[in-house]
């Protein structure tokens, strides 16, 4: 993408110079610090320089500490940084994410270029791992500053041309182009999560889901004239109260074999969340303009599936809507009649984003027939009170899909915890007046609102994934300091790359 880091690989250099850092790990002997041969062979003419600093300052070589040596005598570096890394052996792939991550961190924003060398003791950096580790670099230097017009220094986030030296330059190099577009669909998605409710309408957001058609996505529009026709009740009932027109976005990805099942991702995409009549209060309101993070992080997945050309065939389903009070919005105590002729008694107009997404669930699995469908969104408060902003909550019916997902949020960092679905809380969203009310009252709120989307799958195997405690505001990490995070888009990625591609 334009305006991020710039990251090249290439192999060793003879010699250090400008910003350097280098990577240390803790030493066989405790309260020691080793570095591989090849970096000590390029320190060698500032004699003990490391180890005499390493010791002034008790650094020894652990998982996120670092020493900064300012004009390091005898060489030619202006700077050398040395990160810590603990044990090489117990590194895993996440680890070497949140280590690039660090390291951009660790950057002055004065920083122009800027050399990484991967070299641990006792241990090869792999491709692999070079290339996650550039992908923490990238992912860490996003920033979303486009309405600053003056931008203060401590806002501005270090963009330097960075190479990482490998010993297989080539092979890492190879590895991080199959990553570059997982990077794109992360800072994609974070760039709708951001924008302002004024600029990104369901209009614009549909238009920008659009620009995937130049990577081989298939992109089909939703007109309100046609859900009418299609009888979406109760996504419609959302937006009437705005002046901007509803949309529903169907992406689809073709990699896989012809004929088979496509896998199915659907998004919550309430542009702005007033809470309509039941209006939300005016404290934290601003925040509603990320109401519609599952609906960005499909788009972001779509766009890294097709980036690397995964060979599954992919459904990528968004409902757009923007939830208003004026004088034609929805009231509570209507009812409406859903798209799979289910009715719905409307209690409250601030649980709105179950209705999105019960109209465009059951028109994904009625068309597609979808080996599976995961849903996304910032659906209840309730969820941040139950597991805070750390983990997104889990929901489904079907136990293999969710222990993909659970394995998946451990093996990317994005966690997920699953909460129970049960018939005695579906008795809680029953309607004296239609076939269900779309809340069920204050306690087990996430629970009954993913029993309501529950009545839209049928027996399709299916997941629900509340990320309103991740989605955005969410706590700052190694390689995210972004209000919205893009969260699920490597979670998911990882998920069908791991288990249903072909």
């Amino acid at each position: 993408m334009a305006d991020t880091v710039k990251i090249n690989f290439a192999e060793l250099p003879p010699a250090l110079e400008g910003l350097v850092v280098l990577l240390a790990a803790e030493g066989s002997e405790e309260g020691g610090v080793s570095f591989a041969p090849s970096v000590e062979a390029l320190v060698a003419p500032s004699g003990d320089l490391l180890g005499r600093a390493a010791l002034a300052d008790r650094f020894e070589g652990k998982s996120g500490k670092t020493l900064d040596i300012i004009a390091p005598a005898g060489l030619d570096a202006s700077r050398l940084i040395i990160v810590g890394v603990g044990k090489p052996s117990a590194l895993k792939p996440l680890d070497w994410l949140k280590l690039g991550g660090s390291i951009m961190g660790k950057l002055p924003a004065s920083a122009k270029e800027v050399s990484v060398v991967l070299a641990l003791p006792d241990s090869d950096v792999t491709p692999a791992s070079a290339a996650e580790m550039a992908l923490g670099m990238r992912l860490r230097a996003y920033s979303f500053d486009r309405y600053k017009t003056k931008a203060k220094s401590e806002d501005i986030t270090p963009k330097p041309k960075v190479t990482l030296y490998i010993e297989d330059a080539a092979g890492a190099k190879r590895a991080f182009k199959k990553r570059e577009g997982i990077g794109e669909g992360v800072m994609i998605a974070r760039n709708l999560v951001n924008e302002p409710a004024n600029v990104l309408t369901p209009t614009e957001f549909a238009k920008r889901a659009g620009d995937l058609s130049k990577l081989g996505v298939e992109v089909e529009v939703l007109s309100e004239k046609e859900m009418k026709k299609l009888g979406m009740g109760a996504l419609l009932g959302v937006g009437q109260g705005s002046e901007q027109d509803s949309h529903v976005v169907i992406m689809r990805w073709n990699g896989g074999k012809a004929g088979t099942a496509p896998v199915a991702f659907v998004g919550k995409g309430v542009v702005f969340d007033t809470g309509g009549i039941s209006i939300k209060q005016a404290a934290g309101m601003e925040d509603m303009k990320g109401d519609m993070a599952g609906a960005a992080c499909v788009v972001g997945l779509m766009h890294a599936l097709a980036s690397r050309k995964a060979k599954v065939n992919v459904i990528g389903a968004i409902g757009l809507v923007e939830n208003m009070p004026d004088g034609n919005a929805q009231r509570p105590g209507d009812i409406v009649t859903s798209m799979s002729g289910q009715t719905i008694e409307i209690i409250n107009t601030d649980a709105e984003g179950r209705l999105v997404l019960g109209d465009v669930l059951w028109y994904t699995k009625e068309r597609f027939k979808p080996q599976f469908m995961v849903d996304l969104a910032t659906l209840t408060g309730a969820i941040l009170v139950a597991l805070g902003t750390e983990n997104a909550g889990l929901f489904s019916n079907d136990d293999t899909l969710a222990g993909h997902l659970f394995q998946s949020g451990l093996d990317t960092g994005e966690k997920v915890w699953r909460l129970p679905l049960a018939p005695e809380y579906d008795k809680l969203i029953d309607s004296k007046f239609a076939d269900m009310k779309n809340t069920g009252g204050r306690f087990g709120g996430s629970i009954t609102a993913a029993q309501f989307i529950k009545r839209f799958v049928g027996d399709v195997p299916w997941a629900h994934l509340d990320i309103a405690g991740t989605g955005m505001s969410s706590p700052a990490s190694e390689f995210n300091r972004s209000w919205g995070s893009g969260w699920g888009v490597r979670l998911l990625d990882h998920m069908v790359a791991q288990y249903y591609e072909s």
